[in-house]
């Protein structure tokens, strides 16, 4: 039997609090639209917000009001002026955690943007986590690096989508054609979520919209807030260009040793298919993302140029700290997902164990 729709595609069951701000939070989605508790908010004050439970999942719990929405939640809560305040004051927290992160950056002319874009990139130190899921991985590891990963990809290219009305031109017309993409060019077997969706079903995991929210720790919901941030502020929309350029131009190579680490693990060309689809692609988006998009959009809008930047830069600066967890992590011997949570294990659609490699059926 198939998994219904409302699995699928959402929306998803309210996950659980991860301290007393999400708790209330949570609390109040169950019942009808009302104001949040005065103070509620300055329950926020966290030494390290990218790595916050309580920060980051309430920033998550109220930015997928955009977007799926949650199971049971009135659907007005999405504008509630409370709730938007709360949001705002986390958002405060963590944008300024990020422009910490990031530091300054190198100055660029309109139409230098596209090299100091690749110089940003080649300037990214980070630990090699698709290296090791390449060479040396276990399945365990692999299926975790997957389950961290899913939030993003089960909703794949809808962050920066949020772009499209916000844009004219020739950004608007580069990114339309990246997006074009994302999407399948309009077949749902194509769609990049879909395809992934196979990856997970193949590897034994639950393919549930956001079915793995309370397994990834605050690190892994920064990486998809960090988007959500730039995508619903129009202010931030050249860094959403940016961050986009970035996934765009770093993800042939790592995408080509994700797919050649689950052939080594045994896994087979329908597994990997989701990978192998975005080494092509991903090569040409690259030069897309840099010239066409975020070039087009700083010749019609100079000012600009340092929120491209600085987006791109932030995507690879929070995705260096999401890598640097599983990799200390698994070199101590531990899971790199919140203990005791288990990972969701999807027992009526779960491939049958003739279909998989050993360790996994």
């Amino acid at each position: 039997m198939s998994e219904s729709p409302d699995r699928r595609y959402g929306p998803a069951p309210l996950p659980q609090p991860r301290g007393p701000v999400s708790a209330a939070l949570l609390d109040a989605l169950r019942q009808a639209p009302h104001d949040l508790p005065t103070g509620l908010a300055a329950g926020l004050d966290p030494a390290c917000p990218l790595t916050d439970e309580d920060l980051q999942l309430t920033l998550f719990c109220c930015y997928e009001l955009h977007y799926r929405g949650w199971q049971g939640v009135d659907e007005r809560w999405e504008w509630q002026p409370s709730l938007l305040a709360l949001r705002a004051y986390a958002e405060r927290h963590f944008e300024a955690a990020v422009r910490a992160l990031v530091g300054p950056l190198p100055t660029a002319l309109p139409g230098g943007v596209p090299g100091a874009l690749a110089d940003v990139v080649a300037a990214d130190d980070g630990p090699s986590l698709a290296g090791f899921l390449q060479r040396r991985a276990s399945l365990t590891q692999f299926r975790e690096f997957v389950t961290h990963r899913s939030v993003y990809h089960l909703r794949e290219a809808d962050p920066h989508s949020w772009a499209l009305p916000r844009l004219g031109g020739p950004a608007k017309a580069a990114l339309v054609e990246i997006q074009t993409d994302e999407y399948g060019n309009g077949r749902l077997d194509r769609m990049h979520a879909e395809l992934f969706r196979v990856t997970l079903e193949r590897l034994g995991l639950d393919t549930g919209y956001a079915a793995h929210v309370d397994a990834v720790p605050a690190v892994t919901l920064a990486t998809n807030n960090l988007m959500s941030l730039f995508g619903l502020h129009r202010r931030l929309r050249g860094a959403l260009l940016g961050h986009l350029a970035a996934y765009e131009m770093t993800s042939s190579l790592p995408n080509r040793r994700y797919g050649n680490g689950l052939r080594r693990l045994g896994l087979d060309e329908v597994a990997t298919r989701f990978y192998d689809e975005h080494v092509e692609a991903d090569a040409v988006h690259e030069q897309i993302a840099a010239h066409d998009m975020c070039g087009g959009l700083v010749r019609v809008e100079p000012g600009l140029a340092p929120d491209v930047l600085f987006g791109a830069a932030a995507a690879l600066a929070v995705d260096r700290v999401f890598a640097g967890h599983l990799l200390d992590a698994w070199a101590a011997g531990r899971t790199s997902l919140r203990a005791p949570a288990p990972i969701r294990i999807a027992l009526r659609d779960r491939p049958r164990p003739a279909d998989l490699p050993a360790a996994v059926a």
